[in-house]
């Protein structure tokens, strides 16, 4: 980044002088805006806001900000954040056989485009699944997981994420679904990946199935983990169209290209404070 950047995300309900008050106040603490994007949801009547700013003429600490603006946001009522772009956000990789989100994270992370820091891997396979694959110094945790020992595996994964001061989980193509509690215990940040048919094809081999009635788009969509399986709020979603000539083979192969793709820029946008929760949907800010 060129300068030291802050990022102010907020919502509140919607009424006037929301912007005012912010880019007066952001002015009178000598800070210059870089970048603003906001929304308002005619339907909930809420207001949603995504500010980029830097210092101009006073350096101020990011402490004295959010003090600061705590009376504005109390007078809109906001939920919001205001954070130092150059602390990046501690990130878990949950993981089982199949590696190509993986992979492809990792190397999104060590070019530089997916600004995180990777605070362990963890799988219920054990390490030589992954013989093929650098993880440098990222500790791996193989804790395996049966019907029986489920509630006490995600206590462990839990114990790991707290330990590690983790911001944020993703189910990189984590075949296991998380039970409510663990669902809730990570509500608003663990990102999951799943394939997402028109119509849909649930259960095993879900190519095979789509290859059988003769899609032609396949998808996959990128949301946060709720209680409701493959339900919760949408971050970020894509397709490709399937011709007649295609095997399930050749599905399976372009949907992880979709897969990898989709879930890179649902964890982007979530870095990058780009994603505000609207209840059961999100705001997503583009670049």
């Amino acid at each position: 980044m060129p300068d030291h950047q802050f990022v102010l995300t907020l919502s509140c309900p919607d009424r006037p002088g929301i912007v005012s008050a912010v880019s007066t106040f952001l002015a009178h603490n000598g800070q210059n805006i870089l970048d603003a994007q906001q929304f308002d949801d005619i339907e909930t009547k809420k207001f949603f806001m995504r500010v980029v700013f830097t210092a101009a003429d006073l350096a101020v600490e990011l402490a004295a900000l959010q003090t600061g603006f705590t009376a504005i946001a109390d007078r809109f009522g906001m939920d919001w954040q205001m954070r130092d772009r150059a602390n990046r956000r501690r990130v878990m990789l949950l993981a089982s056989k199949s590696d190509h989100c993986l992979v492809d994270i990792l190397y999104r992370w060590r070019t530089g485009e997916l600004e995180m820091i990777p605070t362990a891997i963890v799988s219920n396979h054990p390490r030589e699944t992954y013989d093929n694959l650098d993880f440098g110094k990222i500790p791996f945790h193989y804790l395996p997981v049966t019907k029986e020992t489920k509630r006490e595996q995600e206590q462990a994964v839990l114990k790991l994420v707290q330990d590690s001061g983790t911001d944020l989980v993703v189910l990189a193509r984590y075949m296991q679904i998380l039970s409510d509690e663990m669902s809730e215990a990570l509500s608003g940040r663990c990102i999951n990946i799943h394939h997402s048919f028109l119509p849909g094809f649930k259960g095993a081999r879900p190519y095979h199935q789509a290859h059988e009635r003769g899609v032609k788009l396949i998808g996959a969509t990128a949301h946060y983990v709720t209680r409701d399986l493959d339900e919760g709020p949408i971050i970020d979603q894509d397709v490709e169209r399937i011709s007649h000539r295609d095997t399930p083979e050749d599905l399976s192969r372009k949907g992880r290209d979709i897969e990898r793709r989709v879930l890179a820029r649902a964890i982007r946008h979530h870095l990058e404070d780009r994603v505000i929760l609207n209840g059961r949907k999100t705001v997503v800010f583009g670049d």
